[in-house]
């Protein structure tokens, strides 16, 4: 009996299960796409371009130019010189930024040149912390850090810190210097992303 009973319960599911399966296909066939998901992965502080610093050292490329061509250093104040074209801002740039303000500034002298800027040898980068913090000064970069880890690094605050009004000083491409404003407790308690800086980034706690 107990043999008769299973035997039936194994033609009922074997007869409903094709019927499961249309049933199901039906459902995917009544005009909407299947469902996807798009994973989107975000890397640290769009830094993904290396941005010149002081004493890195260049060459420089004029497409057949060999005597505007030129292997060079970045002086202290962030600057290069050019023949014909003298000095230009380098410093917060990035290679390719450079070689389109060397583009635009030797078309008075030369026909649709062709620059290129290779960064033969960099210096390794750096931040520094200045203010009321605990222990100021530079700090290497060796891979892509926060404001909130630098500010770790330099040892936290002093008793009479401002954290609210912290600024990030950046050299910006064009030789300029922008200011970002930092509030630490946002950063903290917030639900933001993280700030990370670049190389040469000077942070000032007041």
């Amino acid at each position: 009996m107990k043999s008769a009973i299973l035997v039936s319960c194994a033609l009922a599911l074997a007869t409903a299960a094709p019927a499961a399966a249309q049933g199901s296909s039906a459902g995917a066939d009544n005009g909407s796409p299947p469902a996807s998901r798009t994973t989107s992965v975000r890397g640290p502080a769009d830094a993904v371009d290396y941005r010149l610093v002081p004493g890195d050292k260049l060459r420089i490329e004029v497409y057949k130019d060999p005597q505007l061509s030129q292997s060079l250093q970045i002086r202290p104040d962030g600057k290069i010189t050019l023949p014909l074209v003298g000095d230009v801002p380098a410093a917060g740039a990035t290679p390719r930024e450079l070689a389109q303000q060397l583009t635009e500034r030797l078309r008075e002298y030369v026909t649709a040149p062709v620059v290129t800027v290779i960064v033969a040898e960099a210096m390794p980068p750096m931040v520094y912390v200045m203010g009321e913090v605990n222990s100021p000064g530079a700090q290497p970069m060796g891979e892509p850090i926060t404001v909130l880890q630098a500010l770790a690094v330099a040892g936290g605050f002093k008793d009479f810190a401002n954290p609210k009004k912290i600024r990030i000083l950046r050299r910006t491409g064009n030789g300029t210097v922008q200011t970002i404003q930092f509030n630490y407790k946002d950063a903290v308690e917030g639900p933001g992303r993280p700030v990370f800086l670049q190389p040469g980034d000077t942070v000032i706690v007041p």
